[in-house]
């Protein structure tokens, strides 16, 4: 184990699966005490138990004073947080002609409700204690845009402009807020959806889509270690960036 995070004190949301899990990992093995959040609270007890120095909380991000309520005991009970990765979302399919307001909502209330909330409590927990790190988990969708996920990518685009604004306003208290915006990766979040984006875009196979647009399916290890590094000193320089890790999809037209 290295110790690049030693006696870091670290929330990730949604860290029940996936991305939020392997992040969870990544930054305890560098020596973080990481806080596992999630409405799972199952799932997020099962992670938890497999860091060296964790533990899990059951929080909806989309309950603010939820969110609040977590910062608050973490705070109280660790003297600080030093690091927030607000990974917590959720995704539908579904055309912008059949999207009707209460799916755009649920999945606007998560995927941007619920990251407003962890920014903003992190961002006066850490500016009252010293400084930190904000990692937001936005996504290439909300640089350029999917079909079919119209509330998905809108919401990780508002999620790139929060993140810049953050940086902006906190960046005199010591608090670095940056943003990673992932390619197609293989999680349940996509996977489970790949039947759909083939109905609906009217294509044999996903899978051979995503292979010729980025080489291949990401994978969460592509992904963690860059959570690491934000949330370390070694990109105290990084502030309001969004580091895109996409394989190359973003970079061809072709």
């Amino acid at each position: 184990m290295a110790d690049l995070l030693k006696d870091k004190i670290a929330i990730v949301t949604g860290g029940a699966k996936g991305l939020g899990a392997a992040i969870a990992v990544e930054l305890a093995s560098e020596g973080a005490h990481v806080v596992v959040t999630d409405v799972d609270g199952d799932g997020a007890r099962k992670t938890a138990e497999g860091l060296l120095h964790g533990e899990s909380a059951v929080c909806d991000v989309r309950d603010d004073a939820a969110v609040a309520a977590l910062i608050e005991d973490v705070v109280a009970r660790h003297g600080t947080l030093d690091i927030m990765v607000a990974n917590a979302g959720i995704a539908t399919v579904t055309p912008i002609s059949e999207m009707t307001l209460e799916i755009w909502r649920s999945v606007m209330s998560v995927n941007l409700d619920g990251v407003f909330s962890s920014v903003r409590y992190a961002g006066k927990a850490m500016a009252a204690t010293g400084g930190g790190s904000i990692i937001t988990m936005a996504s290439i969708t909300g640089l350029a845009g999917s079909p079919l996920i119209a509330h998905y990518a809108a919401a990780k685009a508002a999620v790139i402009s929060l993140t810049q604004t953050a940086a902006v306003e906190w960046r005199g208290h010591g608090v670095r807020v940056n943003a990673i915006a992932p390619g197609f990766i293989g999680t349940d979040l996509v996977l489970d959806r790949a039947s759909q984006f083939e109905q609906g875009l009217g294509i044999d196979d996903f899978g051979a889509v995503i292979d010729g647009a980025q080489g291949r399916l990401g994978e969460v290890g592509d992904v963690a270690p860059l959570a690491v590094f934000l949330a370390s000193d070694r990109s105290r320089f990084s502030n309001g960036s969004t580091y895109v890790v996409d394989g190359g999809m973003s970079a061809s037209l072709v």
